[in-house]
Protein backbone atom coordinates (compact mmCIF):
# COMPACT_ATOMS: atom_id res chain seq x y z
CA UNK A 1 0.00 0.00 0.00
CA UNK A 2 2.87 2.27 0.65
CA UNK A 3 4.41 1.91 -2.56
CA UNK A 4 0.79 2.42 -4.40
CA UNK A 5 0.98 5.61 -2.65
CA UNK A 6 3.84 6.71 -3.80
CA UNK A 7 3.10 5.78 -7.48
CA UNK A 8 -0.45 7.84 -7.05
CA UNK A 9 0.83 11.09 -5.34
CA UNK A 10 4.11 11.42 -7.62
CA UNK A 11 2.67 10.33 -10.63
CA UNK A 12 -0.71 11.81 -10.46
CA UNK A 13 1.26 15.27 -9.61
CA UNK A 14 3.77 14.86 -12.78
CA UNK A 15 0.69 13.50 -14.75
CA UNK A 16 -1.08 16.60 -13.68
CA UNK A 17 1.66 19.53 -14.30
CA UNK A 18 2.20 17.78 -18.10
CA UNK A 19 -1.49 18.63 -18.38
CA UNK A 20 -0.88 21.45 -16.90
CA UNK A 21 2.03 23.09 -19.30
CA UNK A 22 0.32 21.35 -22.72
CA UNK A 23 -2.61 23.59 -21.81
CA UNK A 24 -5.16 20.91 -20.45
CA UNK A 25 -6.60 21.06 -16.72
CA UNK A 26 -4.62 18.75 -14.38
CA UNK A 27 -7.15 16.16 -13.33
CA UNK A 28 -7.14 14.95 -17.10
CA UNK A 29 -3.38 14.48 -16.63
CA UNK A 30 -4.35 12.87 -13.51
CA UNK A 31 -6.75 10.51 -14.82
CA UNK A 32 -4.80 9.13 -17.52
CA UNK A 33 -2.01 8.33 -14.92
CA UNK A 34 -5.05 6.59 -13.02
CA UNK A 35 -6.02 4.38 -16.27
CA UNK A 36 -1.99 3.54 -16.64
CA UNK A 37 -1.73 2.63 -13.44
CA UNK A 38 -4.77 1.13 -12.81
CA UNK A 39 -5.66 -3.11 -13.14
CA UNK A 40 -5.67 -2.44 -17.02
CA UNK A 41 -2.71 -1.24 -17.75
CA UNK A 42 0.27 -1.41 -15.16
CA UNK A 43 -1.52 -3.01 -12.31
CA UNK A 44 1.07 -1.39 -9.80
CA UNK A 45 -2.22 -0.14 -7.15
CA UNK A 46 -2.75 -2.70 -4.49
CA UNK A 47 -6.10 -4.05 -4.14
CA UNK A 48 -6.26 -2.37 -0.68
CA UNK A 49 -5.98 0.57 -1.99
CA UNK A 50 -8.55 0.09 -4.53
CA UNK A 51 -11.25 -1.38 -2.32
CA UNK A 52 -10.67 2.03 -0.15
CA UNK A 53 -11.15 4.27 -3.24
CA UNK A 54 -14.92 4.96 -2.03
CA UNK A 55 -13.53 6.03 0.98
CA UNK A 56 -10.67 8.22 0.14
CA UNK A 57 -12.86 9.88 -2.71
CA UNK A 58 -15.35 10.78 0.11
CA UNK A 59 -12.72 12.34 2.60
CA UNK A 60 -11.77 14.17 -0.58
CA UNK A 61 -15.15 15.44 -1.51
CA UNK A 62 -15.65 16.06 2.30
CA UNK A 63 -12.31 18.71 1.96
CA UNK A 64 -13.64 20.36 -1.61
CA UNK A 65 -16.97 20.89 0.24
CA UNK A 66 -15.22 22.72 3.05
CA UNK A 67 -13.30 24.77 0.77
CA UNK A 68 -16.38 25.78 -1.27
CA UNK A 69 -18.77 26.69 2.20
CA UNK A 70 -15.62 29.30 3.40
CA UNK A 71 -15.42 30.58 0.18
CA UNK A 72 -18.95 31.21 -0.18
CA UNK A 73 -20.64 35.25 0.39
CA UNK A 74 -23.59 35.73 1.56
CA UNK A 75 -24.16 39.19 0.46
CA UNK A 76 -23.62 37.57 -3.22
CA UNK A 77 -26.43 35.36 -2.64
CA UNK A 78 -28.83 37.48 -1.47
CA UNK A 79 -28.37 39.45 -4.11
CA UNK A 80 -29.52 37.03 -6.97
CA UNK A 81 -32.60 35.88 -4.53
CA UNK A 82 -33.63 32.67 -5.76
CA UNK A 83 -30.94 31.82 -8.91
CA UNK A 84 -28.83 30.03 -6.93
CA UNK A 85 -31.93 28.04 -5.22
CA UNK A 86 -33.65 27.45 -8.70
CA UNK A 87 -30.24 25.94 -9.96
CA UNK A 88 -30.16 23.46 -7.50
CA UNK A 89 -33.28 22.22 -8.72
CA UNK A 90 -33.89 23.01 -12.12
CA UNK A 91 -30.96 22.35 -14.37
CA UNK A 92 -30.54 19.16 -12.85
CA UNK A 93 -34.16 17.89 -13.20
CA UNK A 94 -34.55 19.15 -16.47
CA UNK A 95 -31.20 17.19 -17.62
CA UNK A 96 -32.18 14.02 -15.14
CA UNK A 97 -35.26 13.78 -17.21
CA UNK A 98 -34.17 14.38 -20.64
CA UNK A 99 -31.29 11.70 -20.27
CA UNK A 100 -34.52 9.13 -19.04
CA UNK A 101 -36.27 10.07 -22.48
CA UNK A 102 -33.13 9.66 -24.58
CA UNK A 103 -31.94 6.52 -22.79
CA UNK A 104 -35.75 5.02 -23.86
CA UNK A 105 -35.41 5.76 -27.61
CA UNK A 106 -31.02 4.39 -27.42
CA UNK A 107 -31.05 1.63 -25.08
CA UNK A 108 -34.87 0.59 -24.97
CA UNK A 109 -34.92 1.13 -20.95
CA UNK A 110 -38.04 2.16 -19.24
CA UNK A 111 -38.94 5.24 -17.98
CA UNK A 112 -37.96 4.24 -14.35
CA UNK A 113 -34.82 2.77 -15.11
CA UNK A 114 -33.81 5.64 -17.48
CA UNK A 115 -34.30 8.45 -14.56
CA UNK A 116 -31.94 6.24 -12.84
CA UNK A 117 -29.43 6.98 -15.42
CA UNK A 118 -30.90 10.58 -15.37
CA UNK A 119 -30.01 10.78 -11.63
CA UNK A 120 -26.44 9.41 -11.98
CA UNK A 121 -25.71 11.38 -15.06
CA UNK A 122 -27.43 14.61 -13.79
CA UNK A 123 -25.55 15.43 -10.89
CA UNK A 124 -22.33 17.49 -10.94
CA UNK A 125 -18.88 17.05 -9.58
CA UNK A 126 -17.86 19.48 -6.97
CA UNK A 127 -14.72 17.76 -7.42
CA UNK A 128 -14.02 19.81 -10.80
CA UNK A 129 -16.52 22.99 -10.06
CA UNK A 130 -15.67 23.87 -6.63
CA UNK A 131 -12.05 24.97 -7.30
CA UNK A 132 -12.75 25.87 -10.90
CA UNK A 133 -15.36 28.76 -9.62
CA UNK A 134 -13.07 29.34 -6.30
CA UNK A 135 -9.62 30.05 -8.73
CA UNK A 136 -12.58 32.30 -10.61
CA UNK A 137 -13.35 34.04 -7.43
CA UNK A 138 -9.63 34.63 -7.02
CA UNK A 139 -9.66 36.37 -10.33
CA UNK A 140 -12.18 38.64 -9.91
CA UNK A 141 -14.47 36.95 -12.86
CA UNK A 142 -18.56 37.61 -12.45
CA UNK A 143 -17.78 38.30 -8.53
CA UNK A 144 -19.73 41.57 -9.01
CA UNK A 145 -23.09 39.53 -9.51
CA UNK A 146 -21.72 36.86 -7.37
CA UNK A 147 -22.13 34.20 -10.17
CA UNK A 148 -19.48 31.90 -8.98
CA UNK A 149 -21.46 31.60 -5.16
CA UNK A 150 -24.22 31.05 -7.30
CA UNK A 151 -23.09 27.87 -9.16
CA UNK A 152 -21.48 26.86 -6.40
CA UNK A 153 -24.74 26.86 -4.07
CA UNK A 154 -26.71 25.33 -6.57
CA UNK A 155 -24.21 22.44 -7.59
CA UNK A 156 -24.57 21.07 -3.92
CA UNK A 157 -28.24 21.54 -4.23
CA UNK A 158 -28.75 19.71 -7.17
CA UNK A 159 -26.64 16.56 -5.62
CA UNK A 160 -28.97 16.44 -2.52
CA UNK A 161 -31.69 16.27 -4.59
CA UNK A 162 -30.30 13.76 -7.35
CA UNK A 163 -28.91 11.44 -4.54
CA UNK A 164 -32.69 11.09 -2.94
CA UNK A 165 -34.14 10.22 -6.21
CA UNK A 166 -31.65 7.78 -6.77
CA UNK A 167 -31.60 6.18 -3.41
CA UNK A 168 -35.63 5.96 -4.28
CA UNK A 169 -35.21 4.82 -7.98
CA UNK A 170 -32.92 1.87 -6.53
CA UNK A 171 -35.41 0.62 -3.85
CA UNK A 172 -38.21 0.42 -6.36
CA UNK A 173 -36.65 -1.18 -9.45
CA UNK A 174 -34.97 -3.53 -6.82
CA UNK A 175 -37.48 -4.42 -4.28
CA UNK A 176 -41.14 -1.99 -5.09
CA UNK A 177 -42.23 0.76 -3.75
CA UNK A 178 -42.32 1.28 0.26
CA UNK A 179 -44.98 2.85 1.91
CA UNK A 180 -45.25 4.77 4.89
CA UNK A 181 -47.97 4.87 7.45
CA UNK A 182 -48.39 8.60 9.37
CA UNK A 183 -49.31 8.37 12.54
CA UNK A 184 -52.67 10.01 11.22
CA UNK A 185 -53.53 6.92 9.71
CA UNK A 186 -53.00 8.36 6.23
CA UNK A 187 -50.49 5.96 3.48
CA UNK A 188 -48.00 7.29 1.59
CA UNK A 189 -45.35 5.94 -0.81
CA UNK A 190 -42.18 6.99 -0.75
CA UNK A 191 -42.48 8.53 -4.25
CA UNK A 192 -45.34 11.26 -2.43
CA UNK A 193 -42.68 11.35 0.26
CA UNK A 194 -40.06 12.45 -1.86
CA UNK A 195 -39.81 15.96 -1.84
CA UNK A 196 -41.15 16.29 1.75
CA UNK A 197 -37.81 14.33 2.56
CA UNK A 198 -35.69 16.72 0.16
CA UNK A 199 -36.63 19.89 2.29
CA UNK A 200 -36.15 17.74 5.90
CA UNK A 201 -32.34 17.03 4.37
CA UNK A 202 -32.00 20.63 3.23
CA UNK A 203 -33.16 22.26 6.66
CA UNK A 204 -31.32 19.76 8.91
CA UNK A 205 -28.55 19.85 6.61
CA UNK A 206 -28.23 23.61 7.44
CA UNK A 207 -29.10 23.10 10.63
CA UNK A 208 -26.66 20.81 11.53
CA UNK A 209 -23.91 23.00 9.77
CA UNK A 210 -24.66 25.83 11.74
CA UNK A 211 -24.35 23.94 14.95
CA UNK A 212 -21.12 22.00 13.77
CA UNK A 213 -19.46 26.08 12.77
CA UNK A 214 -20.72 27.01 16.41
CA UNK A 215 -19.28 24.36 18.30
CA UNK A 216 -16.08 25.09 16.22
CA UNK A 217 -16.08 28.68 17.28
CA UNK A 218 -16.53 27.76 20.82
CA UNK A 219 -13.44 25.13 20.73
CA UNK A 220 -10.72 26.78 18.70
CA UNK A 221 -11.36 30.55 19.75
CA UNK A 222 -13.28 30.86 23.13
CA UNK A 223 -11.73 28.21 24.45
CA UNK A 224 -8.16 28.02 22.76
CA UNK A 225 -7.89 24.07 23.07
CA UNK A 226 -5.12 24.05 20.28
CA UNK A 227 -2.19 25.94 19.57
CA UNK A 228 -1.88 26.74 15.94
CA UNK A 229 -3.37 26.57 12.45
CA UNK A 230 -2.55 22.95 11.76
CA UNK A 231 -4.35 21.65 14.83
CA UNK A 232 -7.54 24.04 13.93
CA UNK A 233 -7.36 22.34 10.48
CA UNK A 234 -7.23 19.06 11.74
CA UNK A 235 -9.94 19.84 14.27
CA UNK A 236 -12.32 21.19 11.83
CA UNK A 237 -11.64 18.68 8.58
CA UNK A 238 -12.82 15.62 11.53
CA UNK A 239 -15.80 17.86 12.35
CA UNK A 240 -16.74 18.19 8.68
CA UNK A 241 -15.66 14.37 7.89
CA UNK A 242 -18.07 13.13 10.80
CA UNK A 243 -20.77 15.59 9.38
CA UNK A 244 -20.79 13.32 6.17
CA UNK A 245 -20.03 9.73 7.52
CA UNK A 246 -22.73 10.10 10.21
CA UNK A 247 -25.29 11.03 7.50
CA UNK A 248 -25.18 7.83 6.01
CA UNK A 249 -26.38 5.84 9.05
CA UNK A 250 -28.56 8.70 9.93
CA UNK A 251 -29.81 9.98 7.05
CA UNK A 252 -32.66 12.60 7.64
CA UNK A 253 -30.10 15.23 6.46
CA UNK A 254 -27.52 15.93 3.74
CA UNK A 255 -23.77 15.30 4.84
CA UNK A 256 -22.24 16.77 1.91
CA UNK A 257 -24.89 19.67 2.62
CA UNK A 258 -24.02 20.25 6.21
CA UNK A 259 -20.13 19.86 5.80
CA UNK A 260 -20.78 22.87 3.29
CA UNK A 261 -22.72 25.10 5.42
CA UNK A 262 -20.26 24.56 8.25
CA UNK A 263 -17.63 26.62 6.38
CA UNK A 264 -20.30 29.01 5.34
CA UNK A 265 -21.28 29.77 8.84
CA UNK A 266 -17.75 29.94 10.15
CA UNK A 267 -17.14 32.98 7.53
CA UNK A 268 -19.95 34.52 9.33
CA UNK A 269 -19.28 33.53 13.03
CA UNK A 270 -15.44 34.21 13.10
CA UNK A 271 -13.93 35.37 9.60
CA UNK A 272 -10.08 35.61 11.04
CA UNK A 273 -10.44 31.53 12.20
CA UNK A 274 -12.22 31.19 8.75
CA UNK A 275 -9.21 32.69 7.13
CA UNK A 276 -6.78 30.44 8.82
CA UNK A 277 -8.47 27.27 8.07
CA UNK A 278 -8.83 28.49 4.22
CA UNK A 279 -5.61 28.25 4.14
CA UNK A 280 -5.13 24.66 5.70
CA UNK A 281 -7.89 23.11 3.47
CA UNK A 282 -6.25 24.55 0.06
CA UNK A 283 -3.16 22.34 1.50
CA UNK A 284 -5.18 19.60 1.93
CA UNK A 285 -7.02 19.36 -1.23
CA UNK A 286 -3.24 19.68 -2.65
CA UNK A 287 -3.20 16.06 -1.69
CA UNK A 288 -6.44 15.21 -1.93
CA UNK A 289 -6.97 16.28 -5.82
CA UNK A 290 -4.50 14.12 -6.94
CA UNK A 291 -5.48 11.00 -4.65
CA UNK A 292 -9.28 11.76 -6.01
CA UNK A 293 -8.78 11.57 -9.54
CA UNK A 294 -5.73 8.87 -9.82
CA UNK A 295 -8.38 6.70 -8.52
CA UNK A 296 -10.91 8.06 -10.40
CA UNK A 297 -8.95 6.67 -13.51
CA UNK A 298 -8.18 3.39 -11.78
CA UNK A 299 -11.91 2.26 -11.40
CA UNK A 300 -12.96 3.53 -15.18
CA UNK A 301 -13.75 0.08 -16.92
CA UNK A 302 -12.55 1.06 -20.43
CA UNK A 303 -13.85 -2.46 -21.67
CA UNK A 304 -17.27 -1.45 -21.47
CA UNK A 305 -16.73 1.99 -23.45
CA UNK A 306 -17.16 0.44 -26.72
CA UNK A 307 -20.16 -0.45 -26.95
CA UNK A 308 -22.28 2.64 -25.92
CA UNK A 309 -19.52 5.36 -26.86
CA UNK A 310 -21.54 6.82 -30.29
CA UNK A 311 -24.73 6.97 -28.35
CA UNK A 312 -23.61 7.92 -25.34
CA UNK A 313 -21.73 10.84 -26.81
CA UNK A 314 -25.42 11.71 -28.28
CA UNK A 315 -27.17 11.13 -25.23
CA UNK A 316 -24.67 13.04 -23.14
CA UNK A 317 -24.84 16.00 -25.92
CA UNK A 318 -28.57 16.14 -26.30
CA UNK A 319 -29.43 16.33 -22.62
CA UNK A 320 -26.67 18.71 -21.34
CA UNK A 321 -27.30 21.17 -24.82
CA UNK A 322 -31.43 20.81 -24.62
CA UNK A 323 -32.42 18.88 -21.22
CA UNK A 324 -30.24 21.25 -18.44
CA UNK A 325 -30.34 24.80 -20.75
CA UNK A 326 -34.15 24.41 -20.40
CA UNK A 327 -33.30 24.30 -16.61
CA UNK A 328 -30.89 27.13 -16.76
CA UNK A 329 -33.00 29.21 -18.12
CA UNK A 330 -35.55 29.38 -16.25
CA UNK A 331 -33.04 29.20 -13.24
CA UNK A 332 -31.89 32.89 -14.54
CA UNK A 333 -35.08 33.97 -15.44
CA UNK A 334 -35.43 37.41 -13.96
CA UNK A 335 -32.26 37.85 -12.69
CA UNK A 336 -30.31 40.63 -13.73
CA UNK A 337 -27.86 38.14 -15.71
CA UNK A 338 -26.81 39.02 -19.44
CA UNK A 339 -26.85 36.61 -22.31
CA UNK A 340 -23.06 36.30 -21.96
CA UNK A 341 -23.25 35.66 -18.14
CA UNK A 342 -25.64 33.03 -18.76
CA UNK A 343 -24.00 31.36 -21.26
CA UNK A 344 -21.37 30.58 -19.05
CA UNK A 345 -23.70 28.60 -17.31
CA UNK A 346 -22.64 25.83 -20.32
CA UNK A 347 -18.98 25.24 -19.54
CA UNK A 348 -19.16 26.48 -16.14
CA UNK A 349 -21.98 23.79 -14.85
CA UNK A 350 -21.55 20.57 -16.83
CA UNK A 351 -18.64 18.95 -15.54
CA UNK A 352 -18.90 15.27 -13.81
CA UNK A 353 -16.78 12.83 -12.23
CA UNK A 354 -17.08 12.29 -8.24
CA UNK A 355 -21.06 11.58 -8.20
CA UNK A 356 -20.89 9.32 -11.23
CA UNK A 357 -17.62 7.36 -9.24
CA UNK A 358 -19.77 7.21 -6.24
CA UNK A 359 -22.91 5.51 -7.67
CA UNK A 360 -22.52 4.70 -11.26
CA UNK A 361 -21.58 1.09 -10.92
CA UNK A 362 -24.51 0.54 -7.25
CA UNK A 363 -27.29 -0.41 -10.20
CA UNK A 364 -25.27 -3.02 -11.87
CA UNK A 365 -23.96 -4.32 -8.10
CA UNK A 366 -27.78 -4.63 -7.13
CA UNK A 367 -28.37 -6.56 -10.57
CA UNK A 368 -30.59 -3.83 -11.65
CA UNK A 369 -31.17 -4.36 -15.50
CA UNK A 370 -28.77 -2.33 -17.95
CA UNK A 371 -26.60 -1.58 -14.78
CA UNK A 372 -23.34 -2.36 -17.13
CA UNK A 373 -25.10 0.38 -19.82
CA UNK A 374 -25.76 2.75 -16.83
CA UNK A 375 -21.63 2.11 -15.22
CA UNK A 376 -20.66 2.43 -18.75
CA UNK A 377 -22.22 5.81 -19.65
CA UNK A 378 -21.19 7.07 -15.95
CA UNK A 379 -17.54 6.94 -17.52
CA UNK A 380 -17.98 8.28 -20.49
CA UNK A 381 -19.90 10.93 -18.83
CA UNK A 382 -16.31 11.39 -16.50
CA UNK A 383 -14.00 11.37 -19.23
CA UNK A 384 -15.77 13.76 -21.17
CA UNK A 385 -17.49 16.26 -19.14
CA UNK A 386 -15.02 16.76 -16.03
CA UNK A 387 -11.71 17.46 -18.75
CA UNK A 388 -13.64 19.91 -20.96
CA UNK A 389 -15.97 21.48 -18.27
CA UNK A 390 -12.78 22.40 -16.49
CA UNK A 391 -10.80 23.59 -19.55
CA UNK A 392 -13.48 25.61 -20.72
CA UNK A 393 -14.39 26.95 -17.45
CA UNK A 394 -10.98 29.06 -16.96
CA UNK A 395 -10.85 29.48 -20.87
CA UNK A 396 -14.40 31.21 -21.21
CA UNK A 397 -14.47 32.86 -17.97
CA UNK A 398 -12.25 36.45 -19.18
CA UNK A 399 -14.99 36.30 -22.90
CA UNK A 400 -18.51 35.78 -20.66
CA UNK A 401 -18.05 37.74 -17.34
CA UNK A 402 -17.14 40.80 -16.15
CA UNK A 403 -14.21 41.24 -13.70
CA UNK A 404 -14.97 42.33 -10.58
CA UNK A 405 -12.97 43.27 -6.91
CA UNK A 406 -12.05 40.34 -5.53
CA UNK A 407 -12.76 39.79 -2.02
CA UNK A 408 -9.55 38.26 0.14
CA UNK A 409 -11.89 37.98 3.24
CA UNK A 410 -14.01 35.34 1.10
CA UNK A 411 -11.61 33.28 -0.89
CA UNK A 412 -7.49 32.36 -1.33
CA UNK A 413 -6.04 34.79 -3.83
CA UNK A 414 -4.04 32.59 -6.01
CA UNK A 415 -0.40 33.46 -6.45
CA UNK A 416 2.81 34.11 -3.87
CA UNK A 417 3.30 38.11 -3.61
CA UNK A 418 6.42 39.45 -5.66
CA UNK A 419 8.07 42.30 -4.13
CA UNK A 420 10.11 44.92 -6.12
CA UNK A 421 13.27 46.64 -4.19
CA UNK A 422 14.52 49.56 -6.61
CA UNK A 423 18.22 49.90 -5.19
CA UNK A 424 21.43 52.16 -6.42
CA UNK A 425 24.91 51.83 -5.12
CA UNK A 426 24.24 53.94 -1.99
CA UNK A 427 24.80 52.23 1.67
CA UNK A 428 20.84 52.74 1.83
CA UNK A 429 20.72 49.47 -0.55
CA UNK A 430 21.17 47.17 2.37
CA UNK A 431 18.49 48.45 4.19
CA UNK A 432 15.91 47.95 1.39
CA UNK A 433 17.19 44.45 0.93
CA UNK A 434 16.75 43.66 4.40
CA UNK A 435 13.35 44.93 3.91
CA UNK A 436 12.22 42.85 1.01
CA UNK A 437 14.02 39.51 2.66
CA UNK A 438 11.61 40.03 5.87
CA UNK A 439 8.46 41.04 3.70
CA UNK A 440 9.01 37.83 1.59
CA UNK A 441 10.33 35.83 4.74
CA UNK A 442 6.69 36.33 6.10
CA UNK A 443 4.69 35.56 2.93
CA UNK A 444 6.28 33.38 1.43
CA UNK A 445 6.97 35.65 -1.32
CA UNK A 446 9.93 35.94 -4.00
CA UNK A 447 11.46 39.15 -5.11
CA UNK A 448 12.76 41.41 -7.99
CA UNK A 449 15.92 43.63 -7.12
CA UNK A 450 16.11 46.66 -9.72
CA UNK A 451 19.11 48.85 -10.69
CA UNK A 452 18.62 51.42 -12.99
CA UNK A 453 22.25 52.43 -14.01
CA UNK A 454 22.98 54.81 -16.86
CA UNK A 455 26.81 55.73 -16.31
CA UNK A 456 28.23 52.31 -16.69
CA UNK A 457 29.50 51.46 -13.21
CA UNK A 458 30.25 48.10 -13.63
CA UNK A 459 32.33 47.52 -10.85
CA UNK A 460 29.28 49.29 -8.45
CA UNK A 461 26.82 46.92 -9.98
CA UNK A 462 28.90 43.66 -9.37
CA UNK A 463 29.19 44.26 -5.77
CA UNK A 464 25.74 45.20 -5.33
CA UNK A 465 24.39 41.55 -6.91
CA UNK A 466 27.08 40.28 -4.73
CA UNK A 467 25.20 42.26 -1.72
CA UNK A 468 21.78 41.04 -2.82
CA UNK A 469 22.71 37.40 -2.99
CA UNK A 470 23.77 37.40 0.07
CA UNK A 471 21.14 39.28 1.62
CA UNK A 472 18.80 37.09 -0.18
CA UNK A 473 19.91 33.45 -0.31
CA UNK A 474 16.95 32.14 0.97
CA UNK A 475 14.27 33.79 -1.27
CA UNK A 476 13.56 33.06 -5.25
CA UNK A 477 14.61 36.42 -6.36
CA UNK A 478 15.70 38.01 -10.06
CA UNK A 479 18.29 41.01 -10.18
CA UNK A 480 17.82 43.03 -13.26
CA UNK A 481 20.12 46.22 -14.34
CA UNK A 482 18.68 48.25 -16.74
CA UNK A 483 19.13 51.92 -18.21
CA UNK A 484 16.39 55.32 -18.02
CA UNK A 485 14.28 57.39 -16.57
CA UNK A 486 14.80 56.08 -12.93
CA UNK A 487 10.73 56.76 -11.59
CA UNK A 488 9.52 55.69 -14.74
CA UNK A 489 11.90 52.01 -15.23
CA UNK A 490 10.48 51.45 -11.56
CA UNK A 491 7.15 51.61 -12.66
CA UNK A 492 7.21 50.06 -15.61
CA UNK A 493 8.51 46.79 -14.42
CA UNK A 494 6.36 47.14 -11.50
CA UNK A 495 3.55 47.01 -13.83
CA UNK A 496 4.76 44.93 -15.87
CA UNK A 497 5.85 42.27 -13.44
CA UNK A 498 2.67 42.61 -11.43
CA UNK A 499 4.41 43.07 -8.61
CA UNK A 500 2.52 43.23 -5.21
CA UNK A 501 4.65 46.48 -3.70
CA UNK A 502 7.53 48.52 -4.48
CA UNK A 503 10.12 48.89 -2.04
CA UNK A 504 12.58 51.73 -2.00
CA UNK A 505 15.18 54.02 -0.52
CA UNK A 506 14.00 57.85 0.84
CA UNK A 507 16.70 60.23 1.41
CA UNK A 508 17.00 63.63 3.27
CA UNK A 509 20.89 64.61 3.29
CA UNK A 510 19.77 68.01 5.55
CA UNK A 511 17.61 68.52 8.42
CA UNK A 512 14.96 70.37 6.44
CA UNK A 513 14.99 67.53 4.17
CA UNK A 514 14.01 64.90 6.66
CA UNK A 515 10.43 65.91 6.09
CA UNK A 516 10.18 65.55 2.51
CA UNK A 517 10.57 62.60 0.18
CA UNK A 518 13.48 62.41 -2.01
CA UNK A 519 13.03 63.43 -5.93
CA UNK A 520 12.73 59.82 -7.34
CA UNK A 521 10.47 58.66 -4.60
CA UNK A 522 8.14 60.88 -4.68
CA UNK A 523 7.84 60.98 -8.93
CA UNK A 524 7.14 56.93 -8.59
CA UNK A 525 4.49 57.78 -5.58
CA UNK A 526 2.65 60.09 -7.65
CA UNK A 527 2.71 57.83 -10.89
CA UNK A 528 2.38 54.42 -9.31
CA UNK A 529 -0.86 52.47 -8.88
CA UNK A 530 1.01 50.09 -7.15
CA UNK A 531 1.56 50.51 -3.48
CA UNK A 532 4.97 51.94 -2.30
CA UNK A 533 6.73 51.36 0.48
CA UNK A 534 9.71 53.96 1.40
CA UNK A 535 12.73 52.57 3.78
CA UNK A 536 15.49 54.60 5.69
CA UNK A 537 17.89 53.71 8.21
CA UNK A 538 15.54 54.26 11.31
CA UNK A 539 11.66 54.18 10.14
CA UNK A 540 9.68 52.33 7.56
CA UNK A 541 6.55 54.63 6.00
CA UNK A 542 4.20 52.05 3.66
CA UNK A 543 1.57 54.67 1.62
Amino acid sequence: MLASALWILLMGFFGGQIARRLGAPPLVGMILVGILLGPQVADVISPGVLEAADNLRIVAVTIILMKAGLGLDRQKLAQQGTVALRLGFLPAATEAVAVALIAMWLFNFDFFTGLLLGCVIGAESPAVIVPGMLRLKSAGWGVTKGIPDAILTGSALSDVLLLLVFSLLLNFLGQGVETVTLPSGITLTALQLLPFQIVLEIILGLLIGYLAARLIVSLLTEQNWTRNAVQDVLIAAGTALFLVIFAEAWSYYSGYLAAMAMGFFLIELDTPLARRLRGGFDVLWTVAEIVLFVLLGATIQLQVLGNVLLPGLLLLTISLLVGRSIGWYFSTLGSNWNWREKLFLLPGNMAKATVQAAIGGIPLAQGIEGGETILALAALSILTTAPIGAWATQVFAPQLLEKGEVDPTKVTVAGRPVFLAAVDTSALATEVLSKVADLARRSDGEAIVLHIDNMGHEQATKRLREQTNQLLSDIRHEFMTLSGSVPEEIVRVAQARRVSDIVMGKRGHQAWEEVLVGSVSQAVLESSPIPVILVESRAVQQV
